[in-house]
């Protein structure tokens, strides 16, 4: 089966004013769809067709460059889609406030390392909040369309938050200011699709 593009769960004007429409509609449409074209191109007639996103992205060092920079953007973007909604923002609740409070102190020191993460990583790349294998959180990021199921992965977990942070995501209406995009994706996060996927990974 071929890997298709995603359908947004809202309209592309619905993360307005903090992630523009004209954004979306390019990020999602183009963008997105230019990763599936491609992903589907480089795995036609491999093993890798039978298998799931997931699964190619956990043994990702078995393929070659293109399935990583198409997979990757396949998965990070699906992930990515997923975790915001509107009318959303607020605090995280539940276990899942409970376990950024073990693993951060508090909420403000979580979202002090996530846009760190974000803001520093050099070049495009992703920002994550995920599941270790110990069941702990962790911040980090990862370059280009990496992420942290991969197996060449420099930190490895199941992300339950995700941040694109190539310029293709921001810079219509951020330009160079990364951190100010960062910091309206707070206003956007779906905490409880965050919640649901920390529950899974647990």
């Amino acid at each position: 089966m071929a890997f298709e593009l995603p359908a947004l769960a809202y309209a592309p004007t619905a993360l307005e004013p903090h992630i523009d429409a004209k954004t979306m509609e390019i990020h999602h449409g183009k963008h997105h769809q230019a990763y599936v074209t491609n992903l589907n191109a480089a795995i036609a007639g491999t093993d890798a067709e039978k298998l799931s996103i997931e699964e190619i992205c956990k043994n990702i060092s078995k393929y070659p460059m293109p399935v990583r920079n198409n997979g990757g953007g396949h998965y990070n973007h699906s992930l990515f889609w997923t975790l915001m909604a509107p009318n959303a923002g607020g605090n995280p609740t539940g276990d899942l406030a409970a376990a950024i409070d073990k693993a951060f102190g508090n909420l403000d020191e979580f979202k002090k390392q996530f846009a760190t993460a974000a803001a520093t990583r050099f070049g495009s790349g992703w920002a994550w909040l995920c599941v270790k294998e110990d069941k702990s959180l962790c911040v980090c990021s990862t370059p280009n369309q990496d992420n942290p199921l991969m197996d060449i992965a420099e930190c490895k977990g199941t992300p339950i938050l995700a941040l694109d942070v190539w310029e293709h995501a921001y810079y219509l209406h951020y330009q160079n200011r990364r951190p100010d995009y960062v910091g309206a994706f707070w206003n956007v996060i779906n905490w409880t699709k965050v919640a649901e996927l920390y529950k899974n990974a647990m």
